[in-house]
């Protein structure tokens, strides 16, 4: 384990960060280790039930988790800890997070390639257990959760009001000069 974590590092991590911050009302989402021959970097997603995750929530997550690798020091060498919200394409690190998304989009990175891909992106279809069904590219994929290296949601961005729309009216031909 020096200077990494495997995935079964990070989830038992983010299982005792999810007890440390069960005072605070907040959740681990999950766990990234980057590691570097400079300085690492530990990302810790948060999430809360009810409510977007604030910048007091990281910061009071980030005084604890730091206490806590402190005392308990589970990862050796440097790094640094980064405390974050999910943000609008929240990561998706267990088979229950994709449950909750089932009908949504999302990109998925496999460890090693399925029918030739390593990237697919489409629909969340169902999940099973731990073996997740996509609909990607006119195709069903039927993934073992253990298979995924790592996954994001898909943000609608019309949905959420981020596209562009057009004036009223439409657009005026420019004049010339």
């Amino acid at each position: 384990m020096i200077g990494s974590l495997d995935d079964m590092d990070t989830q038992a991590l983010a299982q005792r960060f999810t007890e440390v911050l069960a005072d605070l009302q907040l959740e681990c989402l999950g766990v990234e280790f980057s590691p570097s021959q400079g300085q690492s970097t530990l990302r810790v997603y948060l999430d809360i039930e009810g409510r977007e995750v604030t910048l007091d929530d990281c910061e009071a997550a980030s005084r604890e988790l730091s206490a806590m690798l402190d005392v308990e020091d589970p990862i050796p060498g440097h790094y640094v800890l980064e405390v974050s919200s999910p943000g609008i394409d929240r990561p998706l690190f267990t088979a229950a997070q994709f449950e909750k998304v089932v009908g949504q989009e999302v990109k998925v990175l496999l460890k090693a390639p399925l029918e030739g891909r390593r990237r697919l992106r489409g629909k969340v279809a169902s999940v099973e257990g731990s073996t997740i069904v996509l609909e990607a590219e006119g195709k069903v994929f039927q993934l073992g959760h253990d298979a995924v290296e790592s996954a994001r949601i898909v943000p609608d961005w019309a949905a959420l009001g981020y596209v562009p729309q057009p004036k009223p009216g439409g657009r005026k031909p420019a004049k010339k000069k």
